[in-house]
């Protein structure tokens, strides 16, 4: 039953639970139907609506499930990745939403981009802020998708001086990414770099500036943990 739902079944699924169950007609209603997913609903009045059954709804929940997982092995690494750059002395965030003028295909124009980690070095030179954008990915499905969007990694890189892309172990081989980024892979509490991030000359513009204004950053490691080396003693000279 769910070798046959792909991710067209599934978003299908949710849109009939959510909704009064009108029937599109289409084949993906004929196959859902057929495997039980879905079920006719005869009304007084003559008319037929669609009804999600129990195996249908156990299919949603499983789905559900799944997807949390997934969400919650991106997110955990996200979040060390942010930590580690306020151990690095930087200023970081989580879930910006900024534009980025892009030139792909010989076709001009403003792109959306949502770095996973954006930061900079904590200082007032401006030559010195050095931006990085680190995009997380956990599984090759998604990182795949990701390297098919060409307009998103060039906003990536008119938004940083350097990007990188943190991988969990194993998804992929550094010469699958472009030479473009740097490489970090995770493994249990361990990211290692995998080949560095090239280096370009960047100058903040006044939007990504007012991007970072409206944003709250990330709490930096020293409010956990300071307070804990007010208490420890001082290693021995």
């Amino acid at each position: 039953m769910a070798g046959i739902v792909t991710v067209t079944h599934s978003r299908r699924l949710r849109e009939i639970w959510r909704s009064a169950g009108w029937p599109c007609q289409d084949l993906v209603e004929v196959e859902l139907l057929a495997a039980g997913l879905l079920e006719r609903v005869r009304h007084p009045s003559g008319h037929e609506t669609l009804r999600v059954t129990d195996a249908g709804v156990a299919l949603l929940a499983e789905t559900l499930q799944r997807n949390r997982a997934r969400r919650d092995a991106h997110e955990t690494l996200v979040e060390r990745v942010a930590l580690e750059m306020t151990r690095a002395g930087r200023i970081a965030w989580r879930g910006l939403s900024l534009r980025a003028k892009v030139d792909v295909d010989d076709a001009s124009g403003w792109a959306m981009a949502m770095p996973d980690v954006f930061s900079i070095r904590h200082t007032t030179v401006e030559a010195y802020l050095e931006p990085i954008v680190h995009e997380v990915k956990v599984h090759r499905s998604d990182l795949l998708s990701d390297l098919r969007r060409e307009a998103k990694r060039a906003a990536y890189l008119q938004l940083s001086s350097e990007c990188w892309y943190v991988i969990a172990h194993g998804i992929a081989k550094p010469e699958e990414i472009p030479p473009e980024f740097g490489v970090m892979t995770a493994q249990g509490t361990q990211l290692d770099v995998l080949r560095p991030a090239p280096k370009r000359p960047m100058k903040m513009s006044l939007p990504l500036w007012m991007a970072l204004a409206r944003a709250t950053p990330v709490e930096g490691w020293r409010h956990d943990e300071a307070q804990g080396w007010l208490g420890d003693e001082l290693p021995s000279a």
